[in-house]
């Protein structure tokens, strides 16, 4: 089968479809076109773009905006001081686009228009070359210097197909995200999965329960929560009713079974898991309530090599080895049906007994009355050497001690956190994701003050 040079900018079929949802007011294909045709038209010299606008669908309209224009839009891990400054530096060209007036992080800064004029009658929808490079995804090196991941088109486009296809997405969906455009999850699943699926994006990012629940109610149905399961779990805790829903999406952690029929009952809908790293994109899922098995997206496949498992196949344009504990099903050399034990970085060897703080950490959250919890290695000046793991529980109304004896019935004693300090709550960011130099940085400043006689 000859390869296709070029796929569409979006999948919708018709002038007068409906794009995206802002509030509860639809927003067409034709308006949608028209502001991407003016933003693309008043972006300034420069073919690097940091996109930090809030609003879901101002982000996806630059977007697409420099995608028309030949631009690469960066997305790094995080918008702090020093990464934009490593964003600079290798890109020094790099422009910011922003739809608020603190927004431009230090950069020279395009402000999204308040205003578009009136759409032409009849816009093209424009063909993108499959190879244009139309994004750079950052990881963090072992030296702390990013290392950027280029994003082409046409495999981001059978990505998110491939996704869509999975999942039962189509042209009468809305979807509703928590998690930032920026992040290469939000990125795939509420933006680019709604506009090559032919579905409708939210333009919002709810945050709150309640401020999730209404932005829910006002979307037509079929309708799809794509989230974390952070805010899943603050859904399922704070709202007593939850509006109904037709799919559920969770990615960032493994979700445990019992969270996952939970919110299947709760919702009414069924829940599935998105598996994948920035290297790869998206690459399997599961429905978690059913089995922890994941299955690989249409044409992956997973290959042991040694101790190491490769991604190949699908969307992926060359085979990408992997960092997590991934066993094979059917013990097979290859495979697309597998299970996931952790990442590499997370294996801990204690007294010549080994597990992983993904396991620690959902034996930890799986004790009633814990909100969140996270289990951390401690920082060694050897490297070679292991001490006692620590954690960082919120858990209001109980106490070290009665959760010490929790984890004595869950885990191996030699696994047990000392110390183990109660906060309020954890730094967990847009995605609900922990920083680990922050979290341990927190840890430090407890560690101190109770050394010190003062209250946490």
């Amino acid at each position: 089968m000859p390869s296709i040079a070029t796929l569409p900018l979006i999948a919708h079929r018709r002038l007068d479809a409906v794009v995206a949802w802002r509030g509860s007011t639809p927003v067409s294909v034709r308006q949608f076109l028209g502001e991407v045709g003016h933003v693309a038209g008043q972006l300034p010299p420069g073919r690097h773009v940091l996109n930090l606008c809030g609003d879901r669908y101002r982000f996806t309209v630059a977007l697409a905006a420099c995608i028309v224009s030949g631009r690469v839009s960066l997305l790094p891990s995080t918008h702090t001081p020093e990464m934009v400054r490593q964003m600079q530096r290798i890109a020094p060209d790099v422009f910011c686009i922003v739809d608020k007036e603190d927004g431009g992080a230090g950069l020279p800064t395009f402000r999204y228009p308040e205003s578009m004029p009136v759409p032409v009658a009849a816009p093209v929808i424009p063909d993108i070359d499959c190879a244009q490079v139309i994004a750079q995804v950052f990881t963090s090196g072992s030296t702390g210097v990013p290392v950027p991941h280029v994003k082409r088109w046409g495999s981001l486009v059978r990505n998110v197909r491939a996704e869509a296809q999975r999942l039962g997405i189509g042209a009468a969906h809305a979807v509703l995200g928590t998690v930032p455009p920026q992040h290469m999850y939000g990125l795939e699943s509420t933006v680019l999965m709604p506009l090559q699926s032919g579905a409708a994006l939210h333009a919002g990012r709810p945050f709150f329960p309640a401020d999730i629940c209404a932005a829910l109610e006002n979307l037509p149905r079929p309708r799809m929560l794509v989230t974390t399961p952070y805010h899943l779990r603050a859904l399922l805790a704070e709202q007593a009713t939850l509006p109904a829903v037709d799919q559920l999406l969770s990615a960032t952690a493994p979700l445990s079974q019992d969270l996952a029929r939970e919110a299947e009952s709760r919702f009414g809908a069924p829940l599935f898991e998105i598996y994948g790293c920035t290297e790869t994109g998206q690459i399997a899922s599961r429905c978690t309530a059913a089995g922890l098995e994941w299955h690989a997206l249409a044409e992956v496949r997973l290959r042991r090599e040694g101790q190491m498992v490769w991604a190949e196949g699908g969307h992926i344009d060359s085979p990408t080895g992997l960092t997590d504990v991934i066993e094979l099903i059917g013990d097979r050399l290859v495979s697309t049906t597998f299970l996931l034990h952790g990442r590499h970085a997370d294996l801990v060897n204690i007294a010549g007994k080994r597990t992983s703080l993904a396991y620690l950490n959902h034996q930890l959250n799986a004790i009633p009355g814990v909100q969140d919890g996270v289990f951390l290695l401690p920082c060694e000046d050897d490297p070679d050497r292991i001490g006692r793991l620590a954690a960082l529980v919120v858990a209001p109304g109980l106490t070290p001690a009665v959760l010490t004896r929790a984890l004595r019935e869950r885990i191996d004693p030699v696994f047990l956190p000392r110390p183990l300090l109660l906060v309020d709550a954890l730094p967990r960011n847009a995605t609900g994701k922990l920083s680990g130099q922050i979290t341990q940085e927190l840890l430090a400043t407890l560690q101190a003050q109770a050394a010190s006689g003062m209250p946490a």
